[in-house]
């Protein structure tokens, strides 16, 4: 791979601008300088041997960079990142530079044999490993230390030296992928492998999740409307219809691991290696040496995290859950305020007024649930983890455990407590609309409106620009650094699982809760992908085998549903009636059916493989030729 590097010409005649590079006002000439040569030096050298350009801005600032790389500095960067591409006898290997030849639709002169989100990520894993050599700071900025090994690219971000690096829109691409995913209303389904080649796959993949869950949602929908129509009022008749509810929870969350499994092989990211973590850019320390790497890097005591994490957040979220059953407490007192000013009343305004207290409590619970999110995010980052995944496990887990008791706790104390199930119903069909609605304003309507406005403000100021630079180029830079930095799938998956929570746990007593999640994620596809191509900046590709931790979130809330519908079972008329003399056989009855349910559904885990036959021997047949290969050498 050395002499790949130092016998290969790497420049490029034709520059191809794939990632801005934003620099802090009045950033001194000598960083600039410095920055910029070590972009486009020889990776012999510690540089990154790719090619940037300044852009001029409004006022002349060269505080821009635009930032691509030539074709076979890309391909060699493809085999740097582990990229798995698709050979010509149809099977899917780890791309090197030297067996180029050998893999499907290569050519020297054919440029999209790479597609552009893997070219952006390829850059993006470049500028990111540029490290400092016998630097001790950043020249120009003594306060900002270096030290051997140290990402350079982390050190300015922390510093403030570097304000932004995000990767660019393709206008014709972005274009054509509008159209065929969103510009026209049709039914069918959503061109994953296009949104995969221009997005990542960690975007395409929770798409495809959206979709596979609307389409999971039609038989609870389309059993739901007739059970609503013809027994609104009989509760005996739930037992069918949470006993299908438990088979179903279980059922299609097995089959996505299949699905799952399928899409990300003919991607190329199951087969990838999983890169060795760097520390996080946030993380904080005393400088020590690294066992693994031997490399010097901050350093901190697990015994002081553990500490923050067991003295400080965990009372605090403990606090908050506290406060939420506090708030909860109240609005079980606006319901028993409404109720009673209904019946001294009785008239149509005080029938809607028994609506109020539950949209209340919904708005309060979003307003609530963001609020948190933000004292999250402070407390686990305030934490100081050192790896960029444990600081997501420990983000998801916070958030996680309030939401889930924020949004459910009060369905909880209505159908276990207080034993009213017209409440529940009502309560359910609440606050799920109202979630719903919100979620959809907050996330898409409101950001894309904030959106138009700033693009006509900065058209206007383009059209007084004076430069020699490509004014398009210079319009689409400027437009898309002002858009809001999109921040990752959580909030989309977290919207999924609890949605996936009011409709497993409780949609027994509200049929058309599913019906109403069907309706919201039909829109959602369009309102995300609207969110994607035109609100906010196109994120880096991130390479991933399947949804992480929210796949385990979501088995959790199948068990939780489980117990929860085998309980609202027993509780029925129906099986009360079969007891009537001995309460204790029934609850005995009720936790012996509970868990065989639950038996049953590790049964079916287990069973139901999660790769598909033919993946599994494709799998296996990659890695017999790979320890063929290793007896050779």
């Amino acid at each position: 791979m050395a002499e790949s590097w130092s016998g290969l010409d790497t420049s490029e005649p034709d520059f191809r601008p794939l990632v801005v590079i934003e620099l802090a006002k009045g950033t001194k000439k000598e960083t600039v300088e410095w920055f910029t040569e070590r972009i486009v030096d020889k990776k012999s050298n510690g540089g990154a041997q790719l090619l940037i350009k300044p852009l001029v801005t409004e006022n002349g600032d060269e505080t821009i960079y635009l930032v691509g790389a030539s074709h076979l500095r890309l391909l060699l960067g493809a085999e740097t990142v582990g990229l798995v591409k698709e050979c010509n006898d149809s099977s899917m290997r780890t791309f090197t530079y030297s067996s180029r030849k050998t893999f499907k639709d290569f050519a020297d002169d054919n440029h999209n044999f790479l597609t552009v989100a893997e070219c952006q990520y390829i850059i993006k894993h470049e500028l990111e490993n540029l490290r400092a050599k016998d630097e001790k700071m950043i020249p120009g900025y003594p306060q900002a230390k270096l030290y051997p090994g140290k990402s350079i690219v982390r050190r300015l971000l922390t510093s403030g030296v570097l304000v932004q690096i995000f990767p660019l829109h393709d206008r014709e691409e972005l274009k054509k992928l509008r159209y065929t995913w969103y510009g026209r209303v049709r039914v069918g389904y959503q061109p994953l492998d296009e949104i995969r080649c221009y997005f990542g796959e960690t975007i395409a993949l929770y798409f495809g999740f959206l979709e596979y869950f609307t389409f999971a949602l039609v038989p609870m929908a389309v059993i739901g409307i007739p059970y609503y129509v013809f027994a609104w009022e009989d509760y005996d008749k739930y037992v069918m219809f949470a006993t299908f509810n438990l088979l179903w929870s279980t059922a299609i969350l097995e089959v996505w691991k299949r699905i799952c499994a399928v899409m990300t092989y003919h991607w190329g990211t199951l087969l990838m290696k999983r890169q060795f973590e760097e520390p996080r850019p946030g993380f904080h320390g005393a400088l020590g040496i690294n066992p693994v790497t031997g490399r010097e890097e901050p350093v901190y005591s697990s015994i002081k995290r553990q500490l923050r994490i067991y003295l400080v957040s965990l009372p605090f979220v403990c606090l908050c859950l506290y406060f939420s059953l506090y708030v909860m407490m109240i609005y079980f007192g606006l319901e028993e305020w409404a109720l009673d000013y209904h019946q001294e009343n009785d008239s149509h305004f005080s029938s809607m007024m028994l609506f109020v207290p539950s949209i209340i409590y919904a708005v309060v619970i979003e307003v609530m649930n963001r609020i948190y999110r933000y004292a999250a995010e402070f407390l686990t980052s305030w934490e100081n983890h050192r790896l960029e995944s444990s600081y997501q496990n420990h983000l998801i887990l916070k958030v996680l455990v309030f939401n889930f008791l924020n949004c459910f706790a009060s369905l909880f104390y209505i159908a276990f407590v207080l034993f009213d199930m017209k409440l529940l119903r009502q309560s359910l069909a609440t606050l799920l609309i109202t979630s719903q609605i919100l979620n959809q304003f907050a996330e898409s309507l409101l950001p894309y409106w904030l959106q138009k406005r700033q693009k006509k403000k900065m058209k206007q100021r383009m059209c007084t620009l004076k430069t020699d630079t490509d004014l398009p180029l210079v319009e689409q830079v400027n437009l898309e650094r002002e858009m809001g930095t999109y921040s990752g799938t959580f909030d989309d998956y977290l919207e999924l699982f609890l949605q996936f929570g009011y409709v497993s746990l409780f949609s027994c007593v509200y049929p058309l809760a599913a019906v109403f999640a069907v309706l919201n994620n039909i829109t959602e596809i369009y309102s995300d992908a609207l969110k994607m191509c035109r609100v906010y900046k196109r994120p880096f590709a991130e390479p991933t085998a399947n949804i992480g931790v929210w796949q385990l979130a979501f088995e959790t809330m199948s068990v939780i549903s489980v117990v929860t519908n085998c309980i609202l079972i027993g509780m029925s008329p129906q099986v009360n009636a079969l007891f009537p003399d001995s309460k204790t056989d029934l609850i005995l009855t009720v936790a012996l059916v509970e868990h065989l349910l639950l038996a049953i559904k590790f049964i079916m885990a287990f069973v139901i493989p999660d790769k598909p036959r033919d993946i599994q021997i494709k799998l296996a047949k990659l890695e017999f030729e790979s320890l063929e290969a290793l007896k050779q050498q």
